[in-house]
C-alpha cells in the first residue's frame, strides 16, 4: 500500500496543496511550527478519519473557515481514490465518488501505522490508553475486531445501566442481566482472542527489534485479562462471583474493558523502572513489530509514518532505526533537520522543505 498524492483544502494551516509523493521514503523537514506534523496528521486522517492528536474535528479546519477536504490517491492492487470531508456538522466519505455511510467499511481498506511523541504515553498513561491503542492496531488487520468491540461496549453500557435500576429497584429482573452478561462474555471472548493472539504474534518481533535499537534483549509485552485461561463457563460463575460488587458501585467490574498491557524488560515494567529512553525505543520497537504483523496477516505492509522520531535520540540510535527501514514500506518521516539523517545514501527519497504551510519538494534521490 502507497500513497501516490494528496490534496487538501482548508486543513490547519494548508489553504490549499497538491502534493506527489515518492513511493518509498519521504522526508519532511522544517521548523517546529511549521505545518510538517500537520502534513502527516492530514495523511492519517485521510486513513483513518480522525486525528491522531487530542483534537476535535472541527479544530482540523482551518480558522475562518466552514469546512475542510482530504484527498488522496491510495494504490492497493489498483489506483483508488479517498475522500474525508470535515465540517462542523460532521464528516462524509467516499471511495471512488461513491459516499460510505459507516466509517468502519471506509478504514477497512486502510492501513497505516505511526509513531509520534506522544505514543510515549502508550506506556505511562493508564490502562484504557493502552487498551485504545492496541484496538487500533488490531482493528486495521480485522474488520470484525471493530464489529465486536462496539457490540461489546454498547452491552457493556447497557449491563451498567441495569445495574443502576436494580439499585433503585431491587424487584428488577436477573432474568435479563444474565442475558447481558451472556452477551458480554460472547463480544468479550472473541476480542480477548484476538489481543491474545496478536500480542503472541509480536512479541519474537518485539524482542528482535528493540535489540536491533539498543542492542539489549529481553523486551515483551504482558498481556493482563480477566479472560485469560479461562472459559466461558468459568466466566459466566465469574460475573456471579462478582456480582454484589457491580451492584454496589453500578457499573461492571469484570471483562475486557478492564484489560491492560505492560511492556517487561528484563521481567521489569518500563513504566516503573525504565528510563524515558528505554520506554521511547520500546514504543518504536512496538510500531515496527506492527508492520510485521499487517505484512503475516494481510500480505501487505501498511504506510509508516515516523513524526519527529529522532528528537533526543543519538546518532547510534538513528543510524540503528534508519537500518530498520524496508523499501518495500512507504514511509514518511519529519524532522527539524537533516543533519542527523546522514545515513540515508542508501535508500531513495524524496525532500520536502516546510516553511508555514508552504512546500517546497526538492530533487529525489536515487541510489546507483
Amino acid at each position: 500500500m502507497r500513497i501516490e498524492s494528496l490534496k487538501l483544502l482548508n486543513f490547519r494551516n494548508y489553504e490549499h496543496l497538491d502534493i506527489k509523493f515518492h513511493p518509498k521514503l519521504n522526508l519532511i523537514y522544517g521548523k517546529n511550527g511549521s505545518g510538517k506534523t500537520n502534513l502527516v496528521e492530514a495523511i492519517y486522517v485521510l486513513f483513518l478519519t480522525r486525528s491522531f492528536r487530542m483534537a476535535q474535528e472541527k479544530t482540523l479546519i482551518s480558522d475562518g473557515k466552514d469546512a475542510s477536504r482530504i484527498e488522496g490517491n491510495v494504490y492497493r492492487k489498483s489506483l483508488i481514490n479517498y475522500r474525508v470531508y470535515l465540517s462542523k456538522e460532521g464528516k462524509k466519505v467516499r471511495i471512488n465518488q461513491q459516499n460510505i455511510t459507516k466509517i468502519s467499511d471506509y478504514i477497512s481498506n486502510m492501513a497505516i501505522v505511526l509513531f509520534h511523541p506522544d505514543d510515549l504515553r502508550f506506556i505511562k498513561d493508564a490502562p484504557s490508553t493502552r487498551r485504545k491503542t492496541l484496538n487500533i492496531s488490531i482493528s486495521l488487520i480485522y474488520f470484525q475486531y471493530l464489529q465486536y468491540l462496539n457490540n461489546y461496549q454498547n452491552v457493556l453500557k447497557q449491563r451498567n445501566a441495569y445495574l443502576k435500576q436494580m439499585i433503585v429497584n431491587a424487584n428488577q429482573s436477573g432474568e435479563y442481566l444474565n442475558i447481558l452478561t451472556e452477551k458480554l462474555i460472547e463480544y468479550g471472548y472473541y476480542i480477548y482472542q484476538k489481543r491474545d493472539e496478536f500480542i503472541r504474534l509480536l512479541n519474537p518481533y518485539l524482542t528482535t527489534y528493540y535489540e536491533k535499537i539498543t542492542g539489549s534483549a529481553g523486551l515483551q509485552l504482558e498481556y493482563i485479562s480477566s479472560y485469560h485461561n479461562v472459559n466461558k463457563q468459568v466466566l459466566t460463575k465469574l460475573y456471579q462471583k462478582g456480582l454484589e460488587k457491580d451492584l454496589k458501585f453500578g457499573k461492571t467490574h469484570i471483562g475486557i474493558h478492564m484489560d491492560d498491557l505492560r511492556f517487561l524488560l528484563d521481567g521489569k515494567d518500563l513504566k516503573d523502572y525504565g528510563s524515558e529512553g528505554q520506554q521511547k525505543n520500546a514504543v518504536i520497537a512496538y510500531k515496527f513489530s506492527e508492520l510485521e504483523i499487517f505484512k503475516v496477516s494481510t500480505g501487505n505492509y501498511p504506510i509508516l509514518i515516523l513524526d519527529d522520531l529522532f528528537s533526543e535520540l543519538d546518532q547510534g540510535k538513528i543510524k540503528n532505526i534508519l537500518e530498520l527501514l524496508k523499501p518495500e514500506v512507504q514511509t514518511f518521516i519529519t524532522t527539524t533537520e537533516l543533519d542527523h539523517l546522514c545515513f540515508l545514501d542508501q535508500f531513495n527519497y524524496k525532500k520536502f522543505c516546510i516553511e508555514l504551510g508552504n512546500i517546497v519538494e526538492e530533487s529525489e534521490h536515487e541510489t546507483r
